[in-house]
């Protein structure tokens, strides 16, 4: 196992962010169906802003752009339905917040992208606050708590690795290996999250030569867990600033 205790410690970090002159009051969300988790994204060809809004038990997706809002549902298990996952009262008014809140990020989001990943590379070089140049605007602080990554050492076999998304269930990666450091193709190990403990999980593949990866599989798959839980497990910043944000516009937070 991956030793927990060999990480980098939380830290509190702060982003000075144009979010528009929207921000006030919204109509609540309806009882019974949790804190949703946000997400955003915008499609720099058409101008179309997305907006993922989560609920344990369903999705909500928006599309918005200067002439139009459309929207879509998801199961929990993030399929697509034709039908809301909730009840009917719960639906009218989730999607009569969600148009005011879609209103609301349409201008801010293009540049709230940018502004969080920029903030990430802030917290990277150890800085505390993020604050863009910009005119006499209305101006929101967002605080968020950044999660420590684990200490990782480098790859320290032969060759090269990468890992990389696959298809399945419980977001499962592959550590691809080449002996010679080109462009890894073989597969050495797999990792996935369980769905009963989120935690990472991880096994070899069998019929390799771990003499020619240079390490042996129980560190192979140490080491891949810990990949996992830093790039797939702890939020990067960007994303938990992102939330943040999206959460102040959205009148949650």
């Amino acid at each position: 196992m991956t030793d927990p205790t060999l990480r980098l410690p939380n830290q509190t970090f702060r982003a000075v962010l144009d979010l528009g002159d929207g921000i006030g009051t919204l109509p609540p969300l309806p009882r019974g169906l949790g804190r949703p988790e946000l997400d955003a994204d915008v499609d720099d060809e058409t101008g179309i802003v997305s907006l993922f809004v989560h609920f344990p038990t369903g999705q909500l997706h928006i599309d918005v752009s200067d002439d139009r809002v459309e929207h879509h549902f998801h199961t929990a298990r993030g399929d697509d339905t034709d039908r809301s996952p909730w009840k009917r009262e719960q639906t009218a008014a989730l999607l009569e917040w969600a148009r005011q809140f879609a209103a609301r990020a349409l201008p801010v989001v293009p540049d709230l992208l940018a502004d969080a990943e920029e903030a990430a590379e802030w917290h990277a070089a150890g800085l505390r606050v993020f604050a863009r140049e910009t005119g006499p605007v209305p101006l929101e602080i967002i605080e968020v708590e950044l999660e420590g990554e684990l200490m990782l050492l480098p790859w320290l076999g032969s060759g090269s690795v990468e890992h990389e998304h696959i298809d399945g269930d419980h977001h499962p990666i592959e550590l691809l290996w080449d002996p010679l450091g080109v462009e890894p193709s073989i597969r050495i190990a797999r990792a996935w999250l369980d769905p009963r403990t989120d935690a990472p999980r991880t096994a070899a593949e069998p019929g390799i030569d771990w003499n020619a990866v240079g390490m042996p599989a129980t560190e192979v798959v140490t080491w891949l867990e810990g990949v996992y839980l830093n790039h797939h497990v702890i939020a990067h910043p960007a994303q938990v600033i992102l939330q943040a944000a999206l959460e102040r516009l959205a009148g949650i937070d």
